[in-house]
């Protein structure tokens, strides 16, 4: 990295703005502002999501404060971003630049700032990308020739000071960046060859209370990739206290408890998030799941009242997660899936499926991944619409990241195919997408095998 880094502080993935239009802030991420950093002749740095989703960590500090220059996305309105661009403008006098999608109404305080819209359409989507890459550039190199104070704390406040930043800090500071993304990539290498070789990164880390959050995550989570549950909660042990307490560490530890046969401390994790934080759709959905397994075991333990009261308890938690957020289609597939197994089908997931279908469409209408299209499927088959079902499984096979993601859908689809075959309602054709998902697994499992 020879150029000067420039920091990005924005929201992730698809967010909504104040007019309920949904923007992809990745596809805004990738396609505008990293061309932009880079014709500045700046490196573009964003924070790790997982970075964002909780108390904000000593790198995120490091990265407000050291980088030389940033680029703040106000479109939502988000209130970590403010908080950060707060933190920034406190000791960088310049070199921060504001955007906004076209049509935000910025609030009180920070409207009289000279921000930078750049133009979307009504459905969200980026326009005349080339313009706002170009306009975003000069705005870039005008601040490398610090012209002028952009934080409004130096503006107002008459022979104020910055902070004497040594450069020995921020060359230690650029050396561990560096680091910490060689230490990313070895672990996307290593999730392809299995455990033994995300261990051996995790080795080379070293003290993992005093790594950087974005490397510690991206351990967990390499672990999770590879179902290797009890090394993802040995993990969370050894994580520094604030990392280990985010919502995000908390829910996946919860998973890895369930998966474990550990139900109960995993319900137990779950509800106390939801107590603290509120509702939300990953927390339930995630409970959701925890709750789905006790079912399962219940019914193959011939524990019928159990089930049932299990199955219940799935759909309820399902459910509240999906009304949490309505954009969030997972919980709501995994509630219309349940309640199609219960005896009798839950009339209920007549009126949610249009509403789950929306929700997805919109997902896919944007930057799809593989649990959008899986969740696709998944509608077809619960509509019995077994030519739309074979276009959404061709693009749920192409969509494939980890080994596990068609297991858990097959398993889903083995699910509503027992249940109906139960009620004489036999599908041929949903054999046959069930044992593709399952060769999919398969086969990714041979490939981290050799």
């Amino acid at each position: 990295m020879s150029f000067p880094l420039c920091f990005v502080l924005m929201p992730f993935g698809i967010k909504s703005d104040p007019n309920g239009t949904p923007i992809d802030f990745d596809a805004v991420y990738q396609q505008m502002i990293v061309p932009a950093i880079r014709s500045a002749k700046l490196e573009p740095l964003r924070a790790d999501e997982e970075m964002s989703g909780g108390i904000i960590h000593k790198p995120m500090f490091e990265r407000l404060v050291l980088c030389e220059y940033a680029v703040a996305d106000l479109t939502t309105a988000n209130a970590n971003v403010f908080y950060e661009l707060g933190v920034r403008h406190a000791v960088r006098p310049w070199s921060t630049v504001l955007i906004f999608a076209s049509g935000t109404r910025l609030p009180f305080d920070v409207a009289p700032l000279r921000g930078l819209p750049y133009a979307v359409d009504d459905l969200g989507k980026l326009t005349n990308i080339a313009t706002s890459q170009s306009a975003l550039a000069a705005r870039l190199n005008v601040a490398k020739q610090k012209a002028d104070h952009d934080s409004p704390l130096f503006q107002l406040l008459d022979g104020l000071q910055p902070p004497d930043i040594a450069r020995l800090k921020t060359d230690s500071f650029r050396d561990r960046v560096e680091l910490s993304l060689q230490i990313k990539e070895r672990l996307r290498d290593a999730r392809s060859r299995g455990v033994e070789a995300i261990r051996d990164v995790e080795r080379s880390v070293g003290d993992i209370s005093q790594s950087e959050s974005a490397v510690v995550v991206d351990l967990f989570l390499s672990f999770r990739a590879v179902k290797a549950w009890a090394d993802m909660v040995r993990l969370e042990g050894e994580m520094s206290k604030p990392l280990a307490a985010t919502v995000m560490i908390q829910e996946q530890l919860a998973l890895a408890l369930n998966r474990q046969r550990e139900g109960e401390r995993a319900e137990h994790i779950l509800l106390d998030l939801i107590r603290r934080r509120g509702p939300s759709s990953e927390t339930y959905g995630i409970l959701g799941r925890v709750y789905k397994d006790r079912w399962d075991i219940a019914v193959k333990s011939n524990q019928s009242a159990l089930a049932r009261g299990m199955l219940d308890k799935a759909i309820s938690a399902y459910l509240a997660g999906f009304e949490a957020d309505w954009r969030d289609a997972y919980p709501g597939i995994n509630a219309v899936t349940l309640m199609e197994l219960r005896d009798p089908p839950d009339v209920r997931r007549l009126d949610l499926i249009p509403v789950v279908r929306y929700a997805v469409s919109r997902r896919i209408a944007g930057r799809p991944d593989y649990w959008d299209y899986a969740t696709l499927l998944e509608l077809e088959v619960l509509a019995s619409r077994e030519d739309s079902a074979m276009s959404a499984l061709a693009n749920t096979l192409a969509s494939v990241r980890e080994t596990w993601e068609p297991e858990t859908t097959a398993n889903n689809i083995r699910l509503i195919r027992t249940v109906r075959a139960g009620r004489n309602d036999f599908q041929p054709w949903v054999s046959n997408i069930e044992e593709a998902l399952l060769s999919s697994a398969r086969s990714g499992a041979a490939r981290a095998g050799d």
